[in-house]
């Protein structure tokens, strides 16, 4: 009989309930889970392609030292020995941990042990310190503690959701959904979008404010003030509940309107038309994400739009409040058990000399750290400059998503010793490793993860571990015991673990810390694992709530929250050769380093290869076309080679470039070796969103596109970008012909012996050269190269490799590269979770589909995950206006 668990997603914040089958032959199919209160049964995109990322290519499924194969006694004896040599020559802070929100709670709570109670240092960071830090800066200086106040049912309850940085149509699309459905089923709900970017959540607002980069101090102090001169102030509770307001206020009247809309790019008409909506509506909630988060003033951002909750009174209750939107799966779990380098388990702090000894006690530990460690971008300066000698990145792949991401790899080639514990061997950063240990994926492990709303929920396994993988918290446990801190670390499951975690929250707690899960501190295995998702805290006497502050009173010393004065950061001249401001970020259908959905075709055939957005003026001005390659340089010295696409959507003056692509899909491509390491000084999150590049036209001698049943490894060219494809892949290059010429070039990728006589033509005079290699009935690869960008109808190109071709007459169609008269052609993929392509949206319109829902009922696109519905909603727009004309 096929098996069924409930378990939940692993890719974004959302936390989202999902059911995996295993059917008797092993088969595995997921589907969302319409029990969990986070999705009610709704899944994303990717969420909907688990099944498809879980084989075993390029899986780590041994131990590895210096590239050759050991037992884990050996690995974990030579990792445990290597610390202890480091930390008894060059004490303590020589070793450092890089963790991830990949890590479940249980793995983050035994590396952040063993790590800040054990060896005695904080040099334990995250890549969380990457996406969220700036908000656990602003909700303790406002809050006394790091709490989110609300819960997803809140976006639900609003009148007004203002979304601050957020394309949460493709970043947290399941969400946005339930926003969509309740401003549906109540339409005199309104929606505000700021943004740099017109992305595709502005399909739902009623308000776009396309803001300058970095305007979103300047644009909440204005509405501080605004509320102050318009009786926006809710005197009663700032009076009892809050202090600071006044300083606060002095810091937002800085900059009247006309400042404000030079500083912010935003009309004045429109400045008040937001501000007056705010001023009017009761039941607000203002969701931010990465566009407030990763900036050199976010932590002031986070608090500008606190601000202007507290003094307007709307916190705490249902349908009010700021509410943070995690990036990552386990974001909020790392910090609930202090996965960041300034911070203590449970939300403790680790400045606070009670909460080192409360904890200290607690562990039994012997040499707790007694100050912050180095968070990211200062932990690899240290690696670059000798300081940190030893370093353990487990979950995470910095040499791709750390800023200046180049001088990050050069520092790990550097490092004595780099331990990297991952499920895949072959990333930019596994391939450093001088100890590789091989990590349990999604399904092959259990334990829990808390997502943006507070919600734990349980991630069960599924499946067999394969080879020798290994969970992260045993790993870690092991080296922990090695070390000869035994008794600290003989854990013999997860529920071990968690039970441990919960028992710390409530100890000696008392109501004085908002992180309380003392329900679950005397868990044992079968009520762990039967347990069901929950929003913290739950207390040992069963009290919980679904909001914090609703009684005004928070984790301050005087129980008050404080208003933070902040200022608008002061904008810099524009630089004339590094004239663009970068923005880079995330695509529908890919997630972080595409370590996992790189693996599902159906996952890139919407977006195959990495772009640039280019508004048209900007590109005319630079001579670039659309499709045509451009290169981006910084004034770092780096650079990057990706494909233009010019759209409005985008500022003038400002380019978007997506984080996803790597050594291994695409080297040219690693945008974060662009970005410099400017952080914000309170949080120390790095700038993301506002690096400086130069920008010009790529001009390569050939491109080419190419579908193969094999994965190519010969590419020598200075652009490329590889991409799974239905029984293969796909391929876009660009640079020198091949010295020996195209067809031996193709030869050689295909590997096959006793190939025959390949099918196709050249025109040296012209640079135009098709191949096609045929096996029996199956097309082995088709070859398109051009003097120009290739025109190919890429996704009926791919198709082909899962088609018989019988007919050999017919095979010289495929030199064209797109069907005969009458064949069918999706066309680019719009909806991935049902391979619904342009093509078959026109054909639908065309026969009298004129609304997304109608297209729906036809095709089955946007009927899933729902964030192609506005692509969708853009197709049907232009065709109408083509047909009116």
């Amino acid at each position: 009989m096929p098996t069924e668990t409930r378990t939940t997603c692993p890719y974004c914040g959302v936390g989202c309930g999902v059911i995996a089958q295993v059917d008797n032959d092993g088969h595995v199919s997921v589907r969302g889970d319409p029990e969990h209160p986070a999705n009610y049964g709704r899944l994303c995109s990717k969420g909907s392609a688990l099944a498809e990322t879980l084989d075993l290519d390029g899986r780590a499924l041994y131990p590895e030292v210096g590239g050759l194969r050991k037992s884990w006694d050996e690995a974990l004896d030579l990792v445990a020995r290597s610390f202890r040599q480091t930390i008894a020559e060059h004490g303590p802070d020589a070793v450092a941990f890089y963790i991830s929100g990949q890590m479940l709670t249980e793995d983050y709570y035994v590396a952040n042990k063993l790590m800040k109670g054990f060896i005695g240092s904080a040099n334990i960071d995250t890549n969380s310190r990457l996406c969220m830090a700036s908000s656990v800066a602003g909700h303790r200086r406002a809050f006394g503690s790091d709490t989110v106040p609300g819960c997803y049912e809140d976006l639900e309850l609003a009148d007004l959701v203002v979304l601050v940085g957020s394309n949460m149509a493709w970043c947290h699309p399941v969400l946005y959904q339930r926003l969509a459905a309740a401003k549906a089923s109540r339409p005199t709900m309104k929606v505000v979008v700021i943004d740099p970017r017109r992305t595709a959540t502005c399909d739902l607002a009623d308000i776009h404010l396309q803001m300058s980069p970095d305007g979103d101090v300047a644009l909440f102090n204005g509405l501080l003030a605004y509320l102050a001169e318009n009786g926006g102030i809710d005197e009663t509770f700032v009076g009892k509940h809050t202090s600071g307001i006044g300083e606060a206020l002095v810091a937002a009247a800085r900059l009247d309107m006309a400042e404000i809309a030079g500083a912010t790019g935003v009309s004045m008409p429109a400045l008040r038309q937001f501000f007056r909506l705010f001023c009017a509506t009761e039941r607000v909630v203002t969701c931010y994400s990465q566009g407030v988060n990763q900036s050199a003033s976010g932590t002031d951002k986070v608090n500008a739009i606190v601000n202007c909750h507290l003094a307007s009174g709307r916190i705490g209750h249902p349908g009010m409040g700021p509410f943070s939107l995690t990036g990552q799966p386990n974001a909020m779990g790392g910090r609930e058990v202090g996965g960041l380098a300034n911070m203590l388990a449970a939300h403790m702090a680790i400045e606070n000399p009670a909460h080192r000894d409360l904890v200290k006690r607690f562990w039994k530990a012997p040499a707790l750290a007694g100050k912050p460690g180095l968070k990211a971008v200062d932990m690899f300066e240290a690696v670059a400059d000798g300081r940190i000698k030893a370093i353990w990145i487990m979950s995470t792949n910095p040499v791709v998503s750390m800023p200046e991401a180049d001088r990050v790899r050069d520092a790990l080639r550097a490092c004595p010793l780099v331990v990297v514990s991952d499920i895949q061997k072959n990333t930019d950063t596994a391939r450093l490793a001088h100890v590789l240990l091989p990590a349990a994926g999604w399904g092959e492990k259990s334990g829990s993860v808390t997502n943006s709303e507070r919600r734990i929920s349980r991630q069960r396994a599924f499946l067999a571990s394969p080879g020798e993988t290994l969970p992260d918290w045993r790993q870690l446990a092991e080296v922990g015991k090695r070390m000869g801190f035994g008794a600290a670390f003989d854990y013999a499951s997860p529920a071990e673990i968690f039970a441990e975690h919960a028992a710390l929250s409530v100890f000696e707690n008392d109501g004085a810390r908002d992180f309380d899960i003392g329900g679950c501190a005397d868990i044992d295995e079968q009520a762990y694992e039967e347990l069901t998702p929950f929003q913290w805290p739950r207390s040992k006497d069963g009290s919980s709530r679904k909001r914090f502050f609703e009684d005004g009173r928070f984790f301050t010393e005087d129980g008050k929250a404080k208003f933070v004065p902040v200022h608008a950061p002061t904008r810099s001249e524009p630089d004339e050769l590094y004239a663009f401001t970068l923005n880079t970020g995330r695509i529908r259908d890919h997630w972080h380093t595409m370590t996992r959905t790189g693996k599902s075709a159906r996952l890139s055939a919407h977006i195959a290869e990495p772009f640039c957005e280019i508004h048209p003026l900007d590109a005319r001005h630079l001579r670039i076309a659309d499709a045509d390659l451009v290169r981006l340089q910084s004034p770092q010295g780096a650079s990057i080679i990706v494909r233009a696409l010019i759209t409005d959507r985008q500022l003038r003056g400002s380019v978007f470039t997506p984080m996803h692509w790597t050594g291994e899909t695409a080297p040219s491509a690693r945008v974060d070796g662009l970005v410099p390491s400017r952080v914000d000084p309170v949080s120390g999150q790095p700038a993301l969103k506002t690096g400086r590049v130069a920008l010009s036209r790529y001009a390569a001698p050939a491109h080419g596109f190419l579908v193969s049943a094999r994965r190519p490894t010969d590419l020598p060219f200075s652009y490329w970008a590889i991409a799974r494809a239905d029984a293969g892949y796909r391929l876009e290059f660009a640079g020198e012909p091949p010295a020996d010429g195209w067809e031996a070039w193709l030869r050689r990728n295909l590997q096959a012996e006793g190939l025959g006589e390949l099918t196709g033509y050249h025109d040296a005079e012209s640079g135009d050269h098709r191949f096609l290699a045929f096996d029996g009935e199956s097309l082995l690869a088709a070859l398109f190269v051009s003097c120009g960008p290739v025109e190919v109808s890429r996704q009926w190109a791919a198709e082909q490799l899962t088609v018989r071709h019988a007919d050999f007459r017919a095979r010289t169609a495929l030199i064209a590269g797109r069907p005969a008269a009458g064949g069918a052609d999706k066309g680019a993929i719009v909806c991935s979770c049902f391979s619904v392509g342009v093509n078959d949206i026109l054909a639908a319109a065309r026969s009298g589909c004129r609304s997304v829902d109608a297209i729906g009922a036809a095709l089955n696109a946007g009927t899933n995950c729902g964030s192609c519905r506005p692509d969708i909603r853009r197709i049907l727009d232009a065709t109408h206006i083509i047909a009116a004309e």
